[in-house]
């Protein structure tokens, strides 16, 4: 097969509280454009255009072969339930009523959720899960060469009336990253940070998380030099100084991330920087080396501030080494905030009015708590959810399924929020009309510091 034309596509057009850069897009243009060669590979960002703008691209283009990422299944909000899927449909079927010879293979942190389903929804050529980059390459360095390679790690695929799944073996440890200058300017002014990686995987076993799912559980940490790399790039020929680290857990390998703040350092840039972080695992040392390398924002996957819930969550630290960390942070003058789950698994009364006790050890931060777990497949609250009757053992969990502990009083727990005298920000409350006024003013970086009482 003659290819001359690859599209990569950004299906996302989620911007709740602020559209987010595209960067497992960027990460496979990177990595196909150094090993391609003789094929011209473009981006369509849906964020950045309407429908019509890409029938329009489309056309003009035509690409032999058309990649679509789909980031995410929804918004992962019990109150709002916002289901993506849709809009999903509407771009391929767009792709294949416009170019109904091009080649469609289909990935993302979405697709690599639910393979088989999504694969049978969407109905491409192709589908990849999980780490695209090396899998990607080789499936298109054999279409090229006329015959697809089907034992690609990752590979989904129609066998006859069968779809198969293939298992993922291998994971790569060294990517380059290059960025487009136009979305760098829209995503620069509309969310004021651009992202980056610093390591893959998540070895934890919390019961709802995906990330094992979609990176693997061994953690792999990226190249330090290539990270800087970047990082170089960005601060001075990009003009940009906030980077967001959107590994799953930052603070997982030590000496790594020492490595990688002291390299920052050396490097001579001047940018801040936020990331995820578990409250385990870190010490006033640490935090003060990563403050002099530019960290200034901290979200922690904290879950709940209950211990006995914690145990429930299968989390691996406890209330006192959440408020140990948070008075670190705050001796250091890191802005932190605290994301929680009320009513998850083994959620109790008793236990939601404990967090709120807790809450009132916590000085100086902002509290995001999401209502009841989503439900995915492949998770430990998978099978709880099926033992406890929840969910049917047919039901395939595309469409929004929660937990939601029993015997909860959830109409009250704005309320009970707001004796604690802590800044409590429910999933519905508007804080998008907040963030677009801040970056109205130019503001750049994480915002919600803002938020705090």
């Amino acid at each position: 097969m003659t290819t001359k034309r690859l599209l990569l596509v950004s299906a996302n057009r989620y911007a709740v509280p602020y559209p987010v850069y595209p960067l497992g897009v960027s990460y496979l243009l990177s990595y196909l454009q150094e090993r391609l060669k003789g094929i011209e590979i473009r981006v369509f960002d849906m964020n950045l255009y309407n429908n019509q703008e890409f029938t329009a691209y489309l056309k003009h283009y035509n690409p032999d072969i058309t990649g679509v990422s789909l980031r995410n299944v929804d918004d992962v909000s019990s109150l709002s339930r916002e289901f993506f899927l849709t809009g999903y449909k509407e771009i391929i079927d767009q792709i294949r009523n416009t170019l109904p010879e091009t080649t469609l293979i289909i990935g993302g942190s979405a697709f690599s959720i639910f393979p088989e389903d999504l694969f049978n929804y969407f109905q491409p050529d192709f589908g990849i899960y999980g780490e695209g980059e090396k899998s990607l390459h080789e499936l298109l360095t054999s279409i090229r060469k006329g015959s697809p390679n089907y034992s690609i790690d990752g590979l989904v695929y129609k066998e006859g009336s069968r779809t198969v799944v293939n298992p993922r073996n291998h994971y790569l440890s060294s990517l380059d990253l290059s960025f487009s200058s136009d979305m760098i300017q829209f995503y620069w002014k509309k969310s004021g940070m651009m992202n980056l990686q610093t390591k893959r995987g998540c070895p934890y076993e919390c019961i709802y998380c995906t990330y094992p799912l979609i990176e693997g559980s061994k953690v792999r940490t990226l190249d330090p030099e290539k990270i800087v790399d970047s990082l170089k790039d960005l601060y001075f020929n990009k003009k940009i100084n906030y980077i967001f680290f959107t590994d799953s857990v930052f603070n997982i390998n030590r000496k790594f991330n020492l490595e990688l703040a002291r390299k920052i350092l050396e490097s001579g840039i001047k940018i801040q920087w936020g990331a995820y972080f578990s409250p385990h695992n870190i010490t006033l040392e640490e935090l003060k080396l990563f403050a002099e390398s530019g960290l200034t924002h901290i979200e922690f996957g904290t879950e709940s501030l209950s211990d006995s819930t914690l145990k429930h969550y299968r989390k691996h630290f406890t209330v006192n080494e959440v408020v140990d960390v948070s008075d670190m942070c705050n001796e250091i003058g890191i802005y932190f905030a605290h994301f929680l789950i009320l009513g998850g698994y083994g959620e109790t009364e008793n236990s939601i009015n404990e967090g709120f006790d807790n809450s009132k050890r916590i000085n100086n931060s902002v509290f995001f708590p999401y209502i009841g777990m989503r439900i995915y497949p492949g998770t430990r609250l998978h099978e709880l959810a099926l033992a406890d009757g929840y969910i049917e053992p047919d039901d395939k969990l595309i469409e929004p399924a929660y937990y939601l502990a029993d015997n909860i009083d959830y109409k009250s727990l704005k309320e009970r929020s707001e004796k604690t005298g802590k800044r409590w920000v429910f999933p519905d409350e508007d804080v998008v009309t907040f963030m677009k006024r801040m970056r109205g003013r130019n503001r750049k970086g994480s915002l919600w510091h803002h938020l705090k009482r």
